[in-house]
């Protein structure tokens, strides 16, 4: 395996034409990362003609160095200007921007930076070294352990909605009907179309999300004559460095939630139609709960810019996973990445890494390379984009809105979608204006769809609604959900009371029951440990219960 392993990584790192097809596949998936309304998948679309004339190695690792510079690329206009490259940087603009905002734009942009670089190494070893056990996990998976999924990544509007958990419901509300609007795709029903063939379509998501975050945020920094008038920063002239060495240590220093996030990309990854969008917001909240100061996170806190950063990237290396190993698309870019090696002859599948050991383990390689090629040309990027803190803002303001109306009319090439991002932005506006926390809505407007699609699709196959629950993953999924939602009580509740005693070890209880029905020697084992752990600190916390 050794040997195999160092030929590939021969054929890649050794190969100076590979390498600097690699260096530019890298640049423009930065620049299609960084572009609102310019996703990684269209970036790896326009690179796919290209790579008709090379060999499947050169091909594949142009594509790989598209895919990771795009996932990385977006950090750079969410965190300085606001606006959320791509879906999958969406979490990091809750801190990102505030850092920015409060006089560390290099420390924000080099936190960023790293976690994605270290998230993208920590699934790079693990794809080299458990990608073909891991990939049948996501073969476990029906609708209606993904619709469970959605409904436990829908309990964290309850995390991101402040000190005001009503007006965050409200706003998770607005998302989810927002999301409903339009064709229903299963049966092609039009809902709230009035009549209208555009919005017959339903809303796409970009414009929604550029306006909701970019347009509203563009209009409340120009309400005021002084503050439109002033540079987005300050101090800028002294803030334009990238704080590389402080950022590494930082992220080094919270080790736990960098591997824990990681992990989080890496599964949600593994899992065909999750992707980016969803790991970013997981691995966020995961971390605003981990943490002891959960009232910095929206203010300007490192956990909550390493969390989306180090998850996104990592979310790549679960989705090679999946195409790798199965010959299934994690998502949209993997499938593109199938189809360039049909093209070549060669059919990824359950025995593509035995049959093709050499290709493989290239394709694997260059992942790991790209993210070097992904930090060099960012460090060199971030300091050219830091630039943008010293112009006035009612210049930066109507670039911006340009850009994104230029971005959001690519899309599709209709300007319904310029309208859609020009709503949602008076929309947004006044729901900050109102104290209306914008991120619940965004996540309603993300898995709105999906939990309809998967919900549709579970029922299509059976009626028996007993399966949300007997299903071992869609119970997990579930008995998660009702922990994740009773978590701000927990943390609210006095101590010492029966209620913040038992919410632990009864959590860990709970959880070990789907893992005993999966049935797999591994799971049983971590079910037992939780069990046993659980029913220990019962016995120990409880004056009433001392058996289960």
């Amino acid at each position: 395996m050794f040997d195999v392993i160092l030929q590939a990584g021969a054929s890649v790192l050794l190969d100076p034409v590979t390498l600097g097809l690699m260096g530019i596949g890298t640049l423009a998936g930065l620049l299609a990362g960084a572009i609102p309304g310019f996703t990684i998948a269209m970036g790896v679309i326009l690179t796919l003609p290209f790579t008709f004339g090379m060999s499947p190695i050169q091909g594949l690792a142009t594509m790989m160095g598209v895919f990771v510079g795009g996932f990385s690329g977006g950090l750079m206009s969410c965190m300085l200007t606001g606006i959320p490259g791509t879906p999958s940087s969406v979490a990091t603009t809750f801190d990102g921007f505030p850092m920015v905002r409060s006089g560390k734009p290099g420390l924000a942009l080099g936190l960023g930076l790293w976690s994605s670089f270290f998230g993208g190494m920590i699934s790079a070893v693990i794809l080299v070294a458990l990608a073909p056990q891991l990939a049948f996990l996501g073969l476990e998976f029906g609708p209606w352990d993904y619709f469970s999924l959605i409904v436990f990544a829908l309990t964290i509007t309850v995390s991101l909605s402040g000190d005001n958990m009503i007006k965050g419901l409200i706003a998770g509300l607005l998302g989810l009907f927002a999301a409903c609007v339009g064709e229903d795709e299963i049966n092609g029903v039009a809902r709230f179309a009035f009549g209208s063939d555009h919005i017959r379509q339903g809303f796409a998501f970009l414009p929604v999300l550029i306006g909701l975050f970019a347009f509203s945020q563009l209009l409340s920094d120009v309400e005021d004559s002084a503050k439109a008038k002033a540079p987005l920063m300050k101090n800028s002239a002294e803030a334009i460095r990238v704080e590389h060495r402080k950022a590494i240590a930082t992220v080094l220093m919270n080790w736990i939630n960098l591997i824990r996030s990681s992990f989080i990309g890496i599964f949600t990854g593994i899992l065909p139609a999750a992707g980016g969008s969803i790991s970013n917001i997981l691995a966020y909240d995961q971390a605003k709960k981990a943490s002891n100061n959960r009232n910095e996170f929206g203010k300007g806190a490192v956990n909550g810019i390493i969390a989306p950063e180090a998850a996104n990237n990592a979310t790549a290396g679960g989705a090679l996973i999946m195409m790798m190993a199965l010959g299934i698309p994690g998502d949209i870019v993997t499938a593109i990445m199938i189809g360039a090696l049909m093209i070549h002859n060669i059919i990824p599948g359950p025995s593509f890494i035995q049959d093709e050991p050499l290709l493989a383990y290239g394709v694997f390689i260059a992942f790991f390379a790209a993210h070097f090629f992904m930090v060099g040309l960012q460090a060199f990027a971030l300091r050219l984009f830091l630039l943008v803190t010293r112009i006035p803002m009612y210049i930066l303001a109507s670039v911006i809105l340009a850009y994104c109306a230029i971005g959001v009319f690519a899309l599709h090439n209709i300007t319904f979608d310029i309208w859609v991002m020009f709503g949602f932005g008076v929309i947004g506006y006044f729901m900050r204006k109102l104290g209306f926390p914008l991120a619940p809505m965004i996540l309603g407007v993300v898995l709105g769809k999906l939990a309809e699609l998967n919900i549709a699709r579970a029922i299509g196959i059976s009626d028996d609604y007993s399966l949300f629950v007997t299903r071992p993953w869609s119970l997990f999924f579930l008995i998660m959900a009702i922990v994740s939602v009773l978590f701000p009580f927990y943390q609210n509740a006095k101590k010492d009371t029966l209620f913040t005693k038992m919410y632990v070890p009864t959590s860990m209880i709970l959880l070990a029951l789907p893992l005993f029905l999966m049935g797999s020697p591994v799971r049983m084992v971590v079910g037992g440990i939780l069990r046993s752990a659980g029913s220990y600190f019962i016995y120990k916390r409880s004056s009433i219960l001392t058996t289960i």
